[in-house]
């Protein structure tokens, strides 16, 4: 959502660093360019000139032009900025659990700002990572299939819903739900309410007798980021009749231009806390000032990264293929697992998100028209050999070739170009294994132009690297890349 910021951000920054010394017209210039970017962003403009007064005043003082890197001194300013408009350097906000149970949770919003699949997204988030026996009741008594839609999400996400009475009103529903919580012995109710396409005084008369009857700890304020301006203005209306405690943005994964998520805290005064990040139930990430500072600045999210990996890969898988990569080994087999982890953590344009500095490598990678479908058809190619072609890939011939193409649905040079791809990275691993430290750096040494290893567009023609479809270091390094252990599964 924030890559158009970024690259404009960004642009605006690289001629502060190309600079040996800046003058205070110099820094006054690039913050016309920053509010500018700001305003195109659909940042609200009361939230831009705050942040340009405050930035500016410090951006032109004694401290950044005398210093010996004034342009990394603006970008830290602004940076710091941002974090600031965002919410502060305080710990990233969470749902409030600390309330006798079960805990009540009230969803609200407009029609079609994602309230159902959210309500779902945070109870399977509070199944799997608070171990909390979570109650979803429907109060949507408007919406055709409201009820049976957040009925069906339930059982996605495995977690209890309140059998869907016909006849009850939203007040009768919100009663029997919390009474049937405290009966079931669960932690946590989450209240789906009904929603308008515009805020009127019955929707706010409901949601208020409602939010009497269960008492919740939260009442969460769905929008849809999507909506620009318009998610701000609808939060302000909402949180002059309900006792909002936090927010929740969705579509987060849209092209939309950002300035909602960055006007919404600012505006509202209101944490946000959960993102929507995509339509999987497992699409919801925490809200932190720091990290989202540090993606709209080009500087990556590698904890997210870190987190993220935890959560979907499975840390022996990695371990063994950490091991026979100690030993310089790594079959088809394990590319292929690389191929299955990568997809869990949300592809390559997702990984390379989080990484500090991959602006650029994103661009080529959309340039060549290289999306993640591309890892199914490699993982069909792979699937179509025999075990022992897999095991040892220099048995694959002109003959075995034609057949592993016919029966992934590929083509022959598809299938040379995923073992040109293997052979590189089993070198690179290889070499890794063979020397330590200095083996890495040796093999690191050996990437391609595009500052990458073979594998993820370094040492390969992107050319023959967009006919095979793709390419990229399929999956996480695991544990001997030098990134942090990942925690056992319990």
């Amino acid at each position: 959502m924030f890559e158009a910021l970024g690259d404009r951000l960004g642009g605006v920054f690289d001629k502060l660093t190309g600079r040996g010394a800046l003058s205070e017209k110099d820094v006054r210039a690039a913050m016309r360019e920053v509010r500018v970017a700001l305003l195109e962003a659909d940042v609200a403009l009361p939230v831009v000139k705050d942040f340009i007064a405050s930035v500016q005043s410090e951006a032109v003082g004694d401290k950044v032009l005398r210093s010996v890197t004034p342009g990394q001194q603006v970008i830290k300013i602004v940076h710091d900025g941002l974090i600031d408009m965002l919410g502060g350097d305080a710990e990233a906000p969470t749902i409030n659990l600390h309330a006798a149970p079960p805990v009540a949770i009230l969803m609200v919003g407009l029609q079609g700002s994602g309230k159902t699949t959210t309500a779902a997204k945070i109870a399977l988030r509070l199944k799997t990572r608070e171990n909390k026996k979570t109650l979803l009741a429907s109060l949507d008594t408007r919406r055709p299939a409201a009820m049976q839609q957040l009925e069906q999400l339930s059982r996605q996400a495995n977690v209890g819903f309140l059998p869907i009475i016909e006849g009850q009103t939203a007040t009768d529903i919100a009663a029997r739900a919390m009474n049937a919580a405290r009966l079931g012995g669960y932690d946590v109710v989450i209240l789906d309410t009904a929603g308008r396409t515009s805020i009127d005084e019955e929707l706010m008369a409901e949601a208020a007798a409602i939010a009497d009857i269960a008492k919740p700890a939260e009442t969460l304020l769905v929008a849809d980021a999507l909506t620009g301006q318009d998610a701000v203005e609808t939060a302000k209306r909402f949180n002059d009749r309900l006792p909002l405690t936090g927010l929740v943005l969705t579509r987060m994964d849209g092209d939309a231009r950002g300035g909602a998520a960055l006007s919404m805290r600012a505006v509202t005064g209101l944490p946000v806390k959960l993102l929507g990040v995509s339509e999987k139930l497992e699409g919801l990430d925490n809200f932190d000032a720091r990290r989202i500072a540090g993606r709209i600045l080009g500087q990556g999210d590698v904890v997210s990264l870190v987190e993220k990996a935890a959560e979907t890969l499975d840390a022996e898988k990695a371990e063994r293929i950490a091991a026979k990569m100690k030993k310089g080994e790594f079959d088809l087999d394990d590319l292929a697992e690389q191929l299955r982890q990568l997809k869990k953590m949300g592809g390559m344009q997702s990984i390379l998100g989080m990484l500090p500095g991959m602006g650029k490598m994103k661009k080529q990678m959309a340039g060549m028209e290289m999306d993640d479908s591309v890892f199914k058809h490699q993982e069909a190619i792979i699937s179509s050999m025999t075990q022992i072609e897999r095991a040892k890939p220099a048995l694959i011939k002109a003959s075995r070739k034609k057949r592993i193409a016919a029966g992934s649905g590929t083509g022959v040079p598809q299938v040379n170009q995923l073992l040109k791809m293997h052979k590189q990275m089993a070198a690179m691993m290889k070499k890794m294994g063979r020397g330590g430290r200095k083996g890495m750096m040796s093999a690191l040494g050996g990437m391609g132009s595009g500052g990458m290893p073979p594998g993820m567009g370094g040492g390969i023609d992107p050319n023959a690297l967009k006919e095979l479809g793709g390419g990229g270091l399929p999956g996480f390094p695991g544990p001997a890349s030098g990134l942090p252990d990942l925690p056992k599964k319990k």
